[in-house]
């Protein structure tokens, strides 16, 4: 017998009474670890300098911009991932929850912010020893050294490796020259470039005694104190954006700039006064990934940043829903409030609850980021970070860059769908909507393109996938998978007791309970692992095909897809053990409805697949709309607590749709 509408769990019917759940308790669970970094960020928005400001010109937001900046340096607001003696917190976590925070408020002082400290000083941090931390951090922390991150070219965006900006050793004077051999090869897009910088952390192919090693990041001075461009630099303005214009975008040429051989960063490769060249990773594909590696924090970063941006516009959009009213229904007293609507329950509740979802995910990268990287003690007393090769490394940049790229087309999606859900009001600037849409839209191809960073998810699990696999035959391949398909699992989630119960729980597909969590993670689990199985049967054939470039060209649109599988299996994970972990039952049952509309407006949006691939009867399905429904109307008098659960400052959201 094929479940109705009617067996969705007794606890979660509407008929059972459950306690009401208190917005302020539900935030403190969300708030998590760092909560008192967000107390502090919130505490920002009291302030008028930190308030949105509609309407100024390119020349006003950059400089109102700079007064931000130099505001949270001088209250120590800026550099909680540096190392305490440097004037840090050696707490990699909380600074980045800080920036989350930022995010909330102008999305180009996070912009100025995430170049200033997060690039530009993680690639000192970093990539750099500790006579780079002596000389730098202190003042970069301070905001007395303002900074750039040059490393994407015109000519090569994605494609770091082959980058054409030179740095050639000259043993005569000890010196590295920086050279810009054409104009396809100057830096574009260079955030704090066109303007504020004084110093750039340029990336750039390192050649000694003829032989070049391949990208490593280097410290060129591209202005004096007082502001004027250095001899050898050109710096062009990228002028006005589509958003962000608060930051001073420019072009870097270098024209045989000379620079001492010690601003080469060199944690993971040394260049001796002779020009002999040394490193301790001898393989130069794992030296230059290694290096990209210790950057990861600036993705997760801008996950969470979309996030919060993202939660913004919901509340937004949710608050206006509950208070306009569109149209007299038969039978009411005046007109019906939009949020009363099943079209506009279905437009906001599940991107609501995709961000709950997302909000999780991020909170378990940041924890593993945190335990990662942040600082420790080293047995002679120093601060220093987290070094080697943890084998999670792998593993934290692939969820950074899947969860990256799901939280910023989410952002993308859903700020649109608010901006469309408050009609014309929505497209003006003052109702924050329209900036909000403007501003987030480049998170998506920033920090790694969006497409790019999916592909380099899903080669990643080829990768396990043939180190666990080995040189199993096709036969041997599929029985393997089908024998782990509930401990691979148990392998991948913090939450293993618990996600073994569920999955153990799981009903038959025909029978299970339509909010039957083993079942759903069951479901996401075989989808991922049936995607991964038959991509990597189709990429077999590439190693004995004449083109073994058309076989992978043809497999693209079949790697995104396991990819986008692979996010939304660790992320309804990581939603379970948020869940889990809550100690307010209300709030707990609430997240346990909202899950329940992340996994099945998945599941309808993808019902196709599973149907075809026998996962899910054509009957079945056709009952999946109008479970949403019902989830829907579930939840519907919960938006409000929902969105206030976020937290967003109310300065933030005082604007005159909501007043």
């Amino acid at each position: 017998m094929t479940p109705d509408r009617a067996t969705l769990s007794d606890s979660r019917r509407p008929d059972v009474a459950q306690p009401e759940p208190a917005a302020d308790a539900l935030r403190q669970h969300l708030d998590g670890r760092w909560a008192d970094v967000r107390a502090i960020a919130r505490g920002l928005s009291d302030r008028e300098l930190f308030q949105p400001a509609i309407g100024l010109n390119q020349v006003e937001q950059r400089a109102r911009v700079l007064r931000q900046l130099n505001a949270l340096c001088a209250e120590g607001l800026t550099a909680y991932g540096f190392p305490v003696e440097y004037g840090g917190k050696g707490d990699i976590g909380a600074s980045i929850t800080a920036f989350d925070m930022l995010a909330m408020g102008d999305l180009s002082l996070l912009v100025k912010v995430g170049v200033q400290f997060g690039l530009f000083g993680g690639a000192v941090l970093h990539l750099g020893t500790e006579r780079h931390h002596r000389e730098y951090l202190a003042d970069i922390g301070a905001g007395r050294l303002l900074g750039c991150f040059a490393m994407t070219e015109h000519g090569h965006g994605s494609d770091v490796a082959e980058l054409r900006t030179t740095a050639t050793f000259d043993p005569a004077t000890d010196e590295f020259v920086i050279h810009t051999p054409e104009d396809d090869a100057r830096k574009e897009y260079i955030g704090n470039a066109a303007q504020d910088a004084r110093m750039a952390a340029v990336f750039a192919q390192l050649v000694t005694a003829g032989e070049s090693h391949g990208v490593h990041c280097f410290l060129v001075p591209i202005r004096d104190q007082d502001g004027a461009v250095l001899p050898g630099v050109r710096i062009a303005d990228c002028g006005p954006k589509a958003g962000l214009n608060g930051v001073d975008n420019g072009q870097l040429w270098f024209e045989d700039v000379r620079i001492p051989r010690g601003n080469l960063l060199d944690r993971y490769a040394q260049v001796a006064a002779d020009g002999g060249y040394r490193t301790e990773i001898e393989n130069s594909t794992k030296r230059f990934f290694t290096m990209l590696g210790t950057l990861i924090q600036g993705r997760v970063s801008v996950a969470g940043a979309a996030a919060s941006a993202t939660k913004v516009a919901l509340t937004i959009t949710t608050r206006y829903a509950e208070r306009r009213t569109q149209f007299q229904a038969p039978g009411r007293d005046g007109e019906v409030v939009l949020m009363d609507y099943l079209t506009h329950q279905r437009k906001l509740l599940p991107a609501l609850a995709r961000s709950y979802a997302l909000h999780f995910a991020q909170s378990r990268l940041v924890e593993t980021l945190h335990e990662l990287f942040t600082e420790t003690v080293s047995s002679d007393g120093r601060a220093e970070y987290r070094q080697g090769d943890d084998p999670r490394r792998r593993e934290l940049e692939a969820r950074a860059a899947g969860v990256k790229a799901a939280a910023t087309w989410h952002a993308t999606r859903t700020i649109q769908l608010c901006r469309e859900a408050c009609g014309g009001a929505g497209y003006l600037s003052e109702n924050r909507l329209a900036d909000l849409k403007a501003d987030t839209d480049v998170f998506t191809t920033f920090e790694g393109d969006n497409t790019v960073l999916m592909q380099l998810v899903a080669k990643e699990l080829l990768t396990s996938y043939r180190d666990h696999f080995g040189e199993l035959d096709v036969l041997g391949t599929i029985r393997f998978v089908a024998g782990q398909a509930v401990g691979s699992v148990l392998e991948r989630t913090a939450a293993r007791g618990l996600i073994t119960r569920l999955v153990n729980a799981a009903g038959r597909d025909d029978q299970a309970a339509w909010t039957d969590r083993g079942w759903h993670i069951s479901l996401f689990d075989y989808r991922e692992k049936h995607l991964l199985e038959t991509l990597a049967r189709r990429l077999r054939r590439a190693a004995n095909a004449p083109d073994p470039f058309a076989v992978f060209n043809a497999c693209q649109d079949h790697l995104l897809a396991t990819a986008q599988a692979h996010v939304d299996r660790i992320t309804l994970e990581a939603f379970v053990a948020g869940i889990q972990a809550c100690p307010d039952p209300a709030s707990k049952a609430l997240l346990e409805k909202v899950c329940d509309l992340f996994v099945l407006s998945n599941l309808e949006a993808d019902r196709a697949w599973f149907i075809e691939h026998g996962r899910l009867s054509a009957a079945r399905t056709k009952l999946l709309p109008g479970v949403v429904n019902e989830l829907c109307g579930q939840l519907r008098p919960h938006a409000l607590t929902l969105v206030n659960a976020f937290g967003i400052p109310e300065p933030m959201l005082d604007v005159p749709i909501l007043r």
